[in-house]
């Protein structure tokens, strides 16, 4: 299921138009990246926890050449779900 999907569908069962729900998800969508950006996290709960992860820096391999290279440490975007999504999927 990609995006427009999700608005669709979700325009067919809420009698709102495709333009409305668009907006509202994009909205959504923008807010979430903002808070993650400023290393706040996301809590919908029953749905899950949007939240930021640090990696630590690390030394890879080149699969091509065989040399090794240095991996910097990064922030990664993870979702850890709810016990109401847990259930649902079950």
């Amino acid at each position: 299921m990609n995006k427009t999907d999700i608005v669709n569908n979700i325009s067919a069962k809420s009698g709102l138009t495709k333009r409305d729900v668009e907006a509202v998800l994009n909205g959504f969508l923008g807010e979430v990246t903002e808070a993650l950006q400023s290393g706040d996290k996301v809590q919908l709960i029953g749905f899950g926890t949007f939240e930021t992860r640090s990696r630590s820096g690390r030394v890879g391999r080149n699969p091509q050449t065989g040399k090794t290279i240095e991996i910097p440490a990064s922030k990664i975007p993870a979702f850890k779900a709810g016990n109401k999504l847990k259930d649902a999927i079950k």
